[in-house]
């Protein structure tokens, strides 16, 4: 009798550790499963980031400009947020609009509490928050500058113009944002990423003047909603530019470039204007304060 309950509590002991193994292995396939989110690549960023600066009236381009290197260096912060926690992450940097219905995805409110009415909180995580995530670090640099907490508002300065960089990124805004969808796998990386490294001696960008934004959530709705009007055109770029090869050569990105190459212009463009004005309203909000000497 003692020897059947001890061999009982072994196949007991011997399940529950397999259940554990069970539950442990099926915890890291679900973290594996969770697609890398691609962006623009660290270059993309502070070309956007740089240029931004150039878009600001005088009176507040001066202390940008003194911040330029900082900004350049810690733009890419979320990137590297990313790679230490993909899941919690990754639902800042994007939105899945389709998720939402067909354009122009009346059917999500942009106002968080009512879209959190409406959905549930984990639909809105799991489909991103990036134009809420862009009206909320809006917000945190309007009071860092309002209360005077400069070194703060440097930080925040920085990582909204990931954020806003992040908007015009046509594959930041939808569910096929790594070409799985369409059996071109890694295409967000050739454009975004690729693209700028390979072509940026030839990439030249004209933001135009900073404006006044008068809801920055809103305007980073506006902008997803144009960016992902460019999805299916590089799309096609990208398959017409791998016709007959049988990688992705050389010449491969030179026929992307030559097809895709005015809208990373025309994006780049776009983000480096919006973020100057994201930079210019924040400031604007907190009620024009002087920035200190740098």
């Amino acid at each position: 009798m003692a020897g059947k309950m001890t061999a009982t509590r072994q196949n007991r002991g011997a399940g529950a550790r397999a259940a554990s193994r069970c539950t442990a292995f099926l915890l890291v396939a679900a973290i594996i499963a969770v697609p890398p989110v691609h962006a623009w690549g660290p270059n993309g960023h502070r070309l956007a980031a740089g240029k931004a600066v150039e878009t600001l009236p005088n009176e507040l381009r001066t202390w940008f400009e003194a911040s330029r290197t900082f900004i350049s260096q810690h733009v890419t912060d979320p990137l590297e947020w990313r790679t230490k926690n993909l899941i919690a992450e990754r639902r800042n940097q994007m939105i899945q609009l389709e998720k939402y219905g067909r354009f122009p995805f009346d059917n999500l409110p942009r106002n968080y509490k009512a879209a959190l009415k409406k959905y549930s909180k984990a639909t809105l995580d799991a489909n991103g928050l990036l134009p809420w995530e862009i009206g909320l670090y809006s917000e945190r640099l309007t009071n860092s500058m309002r209360s005077g907490k400069w070194d703060e508002a440097r930080l925040n300065a920085a990582i909204l113009a990931f954020y806003v960089g992040e908007s015009r990124d046509p594959f930041s805004t939808t569910d096929n944002f790594d070409g799985r969808m369409s059996g071109q796998i890694g295409v967000d990386s050739r454009f975004d990423l690729n693209l700028v490294d390979r072509f940026a001696l030839f990439i030249y960008i004209r933001p135009g003047d900073a404006q006044l934004i008068s809801d920055p959530t809103d305007h980073a709705f506006e902008a997803c909603l144009s960016s992902h009007g460019w999805v299916e055109p590089v799309l096609l770029a990208d398959r017409r530019a791998r016709q007959g090869l049988p990688d992705y050569t050389d010449e491969y990105y030179a026929r992307f470039y030559n097809n895709a190459g005015a809208i990373l212009i025309r994006q780049l463009s776009d983000a480096a204007t919006d973020v100057g004005s994201y930079w210019l309203t924040a400031w604007n909000n907190a009620g024009r304060p002087k920035p200190p000497a740098n």
